[in-house]
């Protein structure tokens, strides 16, 4: 079974109260074994001084009277708990344990050491002069042995009570201090990474939130964001939140989009659909004339009614021929705009855009003879890289479109120009201008203008449609101004490279 993983939270102050402690254990450790060791050099260091002065007492008496009590015996001894032991060839060994001192003269009682003190006092004293020993019944001492005259050996000795209540005192001082001080750091740790993890929890409970939303269907908006308390970019884990905001924004934004995509998308579908039925209907229809009036003719007892059949059948199948041109160039059209989506129907060369005016002027003065149409065109060409045929029906596209939507007698005037390292082609008329309420789905497919812009004849509204597409795939843009009496569309397209220059 997988153990549960730990929270970031959990591992946090884990490895921080885990490596404090550390730190705290050693300092204690380093803090009593120094302190240890300077309580122990000051405890030799009194402890010679004794030895010396009693050592010097002790040369004075002849072996056969040199015992512990003898030479004790008057002497000043500022320290209670004083052990002293002789080691004489004559009287042997003893020793007397000092219960109580003046600092002056003895005053007290002396404890006698047992044999089995002096014993274990000897077997310390086995491997030299000074040693560490336990005494059963009394506790631990610091010994020193000097020799003096005639074989008499001293040895003096002071307890490590007061060492090991010192040493334990601190210790104590140092668990306690060391525990409560973790307990605080472990409550300040918490407090601390709650309060700066409170960001990736509002993070991870916006998250949730958003993903617990139905975002493959129907009208979406992600409205959840991180609150801007928890979003602050100056800190990381707000970073993080902030992060997340600009991500929702962007994937709102998105599905708005797809959204309008849609919604483009079926409202193309139902024009397109529309447009085609028309020109079906009219064809089922003409069909079905065309048909009876066959049939007619075929069984018309008059001969004479027969050209009459034939002259309707005839008339309805030009209608058909008209109506099946209508719908072809209706998908042609859109063939064109799918493939201009896809980066294709493009073939670029140098193209001299002063021309192609020319001609798409030439080409469109006798199909709207009731208008006045005027260019202007700079002496030199205006040479850009692009597809000729379809820069020619951008010109086309939009003379016939000032041509449709302006009354008899508007001057249409086409111009020509460069711009800095831009081919600049505008048309204007004088016209009753476009109307504001549609003037940003001018070029959205199927768009059509309204009486505003009075239109004499029909249209598929995918002209200007077609000339966005094709002036974009040439890394151009299309503008449009207009208000009453002053229209322009304004296409701008890169020149060509200058071989002279390169």
């Amino acid at each position: 079974m997988t153990a549960r993983p730990m929270s970031l939270q959990t591992r946090l102050m884990t490895a921080v109260i885990g490596f404090v402690s550390l730190i705290l254990v050693i300092v204690a450790v380093i803090t009593s074994a120094t302190l240890g060791k300077t309580m122990e050099d000051q405890l030799d260091q009194k402890l010679s001084n004794y030895a010396h002065q009693l050592a010097q007492r002790a040369e004075g008496y002849n072996p056969s009277t040199a015992t512990a009590q003898n030479v004790l015996s008057g002497a000043s001894v500022p320290s209670a708990g004083l052990l002293f032991a002789v080691l004489s060839p004559i009287t042997g060994t003893s020793g007397v344990i000092v219960t109580n001192a003046s600092g002056e003269e003895l005053t007290g009682t002396l404890q006698k050491l047992t044999g089995q003190q002096l014993a274990e006092i000897l077997i310390a004293l086995n491997d030299g002069s000074r040693a560490t020993v336990s005494l059963t019944d009394v506790g631990s001492y610091r010994v020193v042995a000097v020799p003096v005259d005639r074989d008499v050996v001293v040895v003096t000795g002071l307890p490590r009570a007061e060492i090991q209540n010192q040493l334990t005192q601190l210790l104590t001082v140092i668990v306690l201090a060391t525990s409560g001080g973790l307990i605080l750091l472990a409550l300040t740790t918490a407090i601390t990474i709650r309060v700066s993890l409170r960001p990736l929890r509002a993070v991870a409970t916006t998250a949730t939130r958003v993903a617990n939303q139905q975002l493959d269907r129907g009208e979406v908006s992600i409205t959840e964001r991180v609150p801007a308390a928890e979003a602050d970019p100056r800190t990381e884990t707000g970073l993080v939140g902030a992060a997340l905001n600009k991500l929702l924004d962007h994937v709102d934004a998105s599905l708005a989009a797809r959204q309008r995509n849609e919604e483009r998308m079926r409202q193309f579908v139902a024009d397109a659909s529309h447009e085609l039925r028309t020109p079906l209907a009219s064809i089922r229809g003409y069909s079905e004339l065309s048909l009876r009036a066959l049939r007619q003719a075929d069984s018309a007892a008059d001969p004479a009614k027969a050209p009459e059949a034939i002259a309707g059948t005839t008339s309805s199948l030009e209608r058909i021929q008209a109506q099946s041109l209508r719908m072809t160039r209706l998908v042609e059209d859109l063939l064109l705009l799918a493939r201009l989506d896809e980066g294709r129907e493009l073939v670029y060369g140098t193209v001299d855009l002063t021309q192609l005016a020319l001609e798409g002027l030439s080409d469109a003065r006798p199909t709207a003879p009731d208008h006045h149409w005027s260019i202007e065109v700079p002496d030199e060409p205006v040479l850009i890289l692009g597809d000729a045929g379809r820069m020619h029906q951008v010109v086309a596209n939009l003379l016939a479109n000032a041509r449709s939507h302006t009354p008899a007698g508007t001057t249409v005037t086409l111009r020509v120009r460069q711009d800095g390292d831009h081919a600049v082609l505008s048309v204007h008329d004088d016209g009753p201008g476009i109307d504001p309420a549609i003037r940003e789905e001018l070029f959205a497919r199927f768009a059509r203008g309204d009486s505003s812009r009075a239109r004499q004849t029909g249209g598929t509204g995918l002209g200007l449609a077609i000339v966005k597409a094709i002036v974009e795939g040439h890394r151009g843009t299309i503008d449009v101004a207009s208000e009453p009496g002053d229209t322009t569309f304004t296409v701008r397209i890169p020149l060509a490279p200058n071989p002279a220059g390169q």
